[in-house]
């Protein structure tokens, strides 16, 4: 029953998703399409980093290399006059898919923390190429002067005919997902996450399944790199730093790993806190760290792990709290100190609250 709720919330949310350009006109806020469009593209790269780390078990720190890659695809193209989106957009594909390779073939022959390390380093390789072409820009990085032209298909230059077609990608990548985890070689993905040698042992070849992943996850994050060239209009070695590659993680992890909407649930969550949290104050990371801390504590598994458990309560009451906390910040207008005390006193009781729960029934067990 409570898986039932998380997989109808997820329906909702994506059908919501898809009235925000009616929203944005009938509140008259082009801001919201703005907000929503980065939202409904950085979802396509959480869904593809959920395939590899969520089910494949996988902790790439490296993954928005891909979006630099698709990004600067375009660009590059645009640059030297290609503008058809027929070429730009499965070139960009096929080259992240190869980076991909390229990557999964040297990381994916270890494990844990030297896995981490190898993948942060190869993606920042990519970074400082980006930071060394200096016929595109160098660390300024570069100007689209001119969108992916689909032939007269579709007008990309209409921001509510982008954000649509960023939908319906967002739409098929979480059923390409969806599917794949479901198929034989989903099946054997999960197997190698719980034990690869046993999986190995039964005669999978558990480095070809992940690699194969590795560059399909590749493939449909380098895709969410070409929305954000197209959408942004530039592209700079700042889309594959490794802090971006952090982001996306945090997104995973805050809507819950290895679930299907989990990714969705996250980028809205993590995306909606920045905007509303970076307007009081540019340390809005302060007010973020202790939130991220008290969904580990008390929502293991996520937004969607919480809702599975039956713990939709504890998610509503979350939402209060952050709205009083936002009422409270209105009181006190740009004062950002006081907010942030009284969360980081929330937290702090409610670090002190579990502790003791835990303790009684360390007691009576």
């Amino acid at each position: 029953m409570s898986g039932r709720l998380s997989f109808i919330v997820g329906l909702v949310l994506l059908g919501f998703l898809g009235l925000i350009p009616v929203l944005s006109v009938a509140f008259e806020d082009p801001f919201l399409l703005t907000l929503f469009t980065r939202i409904v593209i950085m979802a396509i790269a959480a869904v593809s980093l959920n395939l590899i780390l969520g089910y494949g078990g996988m902790v790439s720190f490296g993954h928005a290399a891909y979006i630099g890659v698709g990004g600067y695809t375009v660009g590059i193209l645009a640059f030297h006059g290609v503008h058809a989106a027929w070429i730009q957009w499965p070139l960009a594909v096929i080259i992240s898919g190869i980076v991909a390779a390229l990557i999964g073939l040297l990381s994916l022959r270890t494990k844990g923390i030297f896995f981490i390390m190898i993948t942060l380093a190869l993606s920042q390789l990519v970074y400082y190429l980006g930071n060394g072409a200096f016929a595109y820009g160098g660390d300024d990085g570069l100007n689209i002067m001119k969108r992916s032209d689909f032939g007269g298909l579709l007008n990309l230059d209409n921001r509510p005919t982008f954000y649509y077609l960023c939908w319906v990608i967002l739409l098929a990548t979480v059923y390409f997902v969806h599917r794949t985890v479901n198929s034989r070689f989903g099946m054997v993905l999960q197997g190698a996450k719980s034990n690869d040698r046993r999986m190995a042992t039964i005669g999978f070849p558990v480095h070809r399944y992940q690699l194969t992943a590795f560059v399909l996850a590749g493939m449909i994050c380098g895709l969410a790199g070409v929305l954000t060239a197209t959408f942004t209009g530039f592209i700079s070695p700042a889309m594959m730093h490794w802090s971006r590659s952090g982001d996306l993680i945090v997104m995973v992890v805050l809507g819950g790993m290895g679930s299907l909407f989990g990714p969705v649930f996250g980028t809205v969550a993590f995306l909606l806190l920045e905007e509303v949290l970076s307007s009081w104050t540019e340390y809005w990371k302060i007010v973020f760290g202790p939130i991220l801390v008290l969904v580990v504590l008390f929502a293991r598994g996520g937004i969607d792990g919480a809702m599975v458990r039956g713990q939709a309560g504890a998610l509503l009451a979350g939402l209060a709290a952050f709205f009083l906390l936002y009422g409270v910040h209105s009181a006190y207008e740009d004062e950002w100190l006081i907010p942030t005390l009284i969360l980081v006193a929330a937290c702090a009781l409610a670090w002190v609250a579990k502790w003791a729960i835990d303790r009684k029934g360390a007691r009576h067990d």
